[in-house]
């Protein structure tokens, strides 16, 4: 199996230096299966890919060389060589393009940050159903003003490191791009478009007034309906699910993540973390274009 192991760190630290690669080259070179490994720097200090042909045996690979590189700060993804760029990227917003959750962010303002959070937390992690924890947490944002959702998205939302140049530079090879979230719309749209996605789908928060009713139109999207958008978008384009790419944090991206043709796990809840193909714990966005072997001279912003 022509295979590749991509290593990479946070841009912002690099901690990838060629002795490191040579490590894993030789501990690759000792394996008669081998055969010639290859390696190419994708950007120095932080992102180096070495392909070769494997024995099938992905999942031990990686474990040997987690424990070569024991205590380094760098990211190791085994996958297949062929077929790694992607032609549709299906992402979570909350956590994962942008750097907060929203829900959070607005809980602040009628003084129950705490308590919305960790029920947050509880359904990132998968403790408890995603959709109950939804409603139980608009319910207390009834009665504030729309006006603090854009006072929100201006003041408090920001795109993680890497977002807008993972997205322009699948664009540039014909990808296309999805925002899916179980947030809202509100943000949604606003993120879409700062980031450069083609399309975005989120729950559409209820206003009467002026002001939160407290609730969301139905239905709900959670995690079955990020799946379904993925494998919607995917026939719609004619794209096969290796074709894909998904990526999130937590448990209510894990079938979409499970669908893909590459799962990727970003600074992820543990659960997601072990069930996804790969997980991302040190790099920024960008380290999702290193995956499918694209070096950091043909990325775009």
């Amino acid at each position: 199996m022509h295979t590749a192991i991509t290593l990479v760190c946070n841009p912002a630290r690099p901690a990838l230096d060629a002795e490191l690669g040579a490590r894993v080259s030789a501990f690759l070179d000792h394996h008669d299966w081998a055969g010639d490994v290859r390696r190419t720097v994708l950007a120095k200090g932080v992102a180096e890919d070495l392909e070769f042909h494997s024995n099938g045996d992905l999942a031990g690979i990686r474990a040997d060389v987690a424990e070569l590189l024991k205590g380094r700060p760098i990211d190791i993804v085994v996958q297949p060589a062929e077929g790694r760029r992607k032609r549709l990227l299906v992402a979570d917003m909350d956590s994962t393009i942008i750097g907060q959750e929203c829900i959070d962010e607005l809980a602040e303002f009628v003084g129950l940050r705490a308590e919305i959070s960790a029920i947050t937390e509880q359904a990132m992690r998968g403790e408890i159903d995603f959709e109950e924890a939804l409603l139980s947490r608009v319910a207390l944002l009834k009665g504030l003003p729309e006006s603090v959702l854009e006072e929100t998205y201006r003041g408090k939302i920001s795109l993680n490191p890497g977002a807008r140049t993972l997205v322009q530079t699948m664009k540039k090879f014909g990808a296309r791009c999805a925002l899916v979230s179980g947030g809202f719309t509100f943000f949604t749209e606003r993120v879409a478009a700062a980031a450069g996605f083609d399309v975005n789908e989120a729950n559409e928060l209820t206003i009467r007034d002026g002001v939160l009713s407290g609730d969301v139109r139905r239905p709900i999207r959670g995690r079955e309906a990020k799946e379904n958008a993925l494998l919607r978008i995917a026939g719609e384009l004619g794209l096969s699910l290796s074709q894909t790419l998904a990526v999130g944090d937590g448990a209510n991206d894990l079938d979409m993540i499970g669908a893909a043709g590459l799962g990727v796990a970003y600074h992820a809840k543990p659960k997601v973390a072990a069930a996804a193909d790969a997980s991302i714990r040190y790099g920024d966005l960008t380290a999702l274009l290193y995956l499918q072997g694209v070096p950091r001279t043909e990325f775009v912003g």
